[in-house]
């Protein structure tokens, strides 16, 4: 199962935000500037945005799932394992983590100015949707 992992992580960094404090952020979770693209935009008054995006697999997605569930409170995996089915759509498990506490070095699930991520593992039959899930966030402990 480990080497179908894949995990996409979208960012939005707006013009008020330093982008090396993103980049930063993120090596606690073992993930490197080298490992997002950047896309340049702009925003609904043409402010700059950009949009950073990370596409990772097999022992790469792996090990930044161990990361995350180490430090991530318990309390939240266990939300996030109770949530699976709420959660996944076509064997994507989606997440939000939220961006200013992880630029303090904090791992919290959030709904705002946040690090939308998505794992995914092929589920062949839906009804192994928890238990596949409930296995990836098991495998730091």
């Amino acid at each position: 199962m480990s080497d179908k992992i894949e995990i996409t992580i979208d960012v939005i960094i707006h013009a008020t935000e330093d982008i090396s404090k993103i980049f930063q952020a993120f090596e606690v979770l073992e993930l490197k500037e080298d490992d997002f693209t950047i896309n340049e935009t702009a925003g609904h008054f043409d402010n700059p945005i950009m949009l950073l995006n990370a596409k990772i697999i097999k022992k790469q997605a792996l090990n930044f799932i161990k990361k995350l569930v180490e430090l991530l409170p318990s309390e939240q995996i266990d939300e996030l394992i109770n949530d699976i089915e709420e959660r996944t759509v076509d064997s994507r498990f989606h997440m939000r983590l939220d961006k200013q506490e992880l630029v303090k070095g904090n791992i919290t699930v959030s709904e705002k100015d946040t690090i939308k991520i998505k794992i995914h593992t092929p589920i062949y039959n839906k009804k192994n949707t928890i238990k596949t899930f409930t296995e990836i966030f098991q495998i730091a402990n």
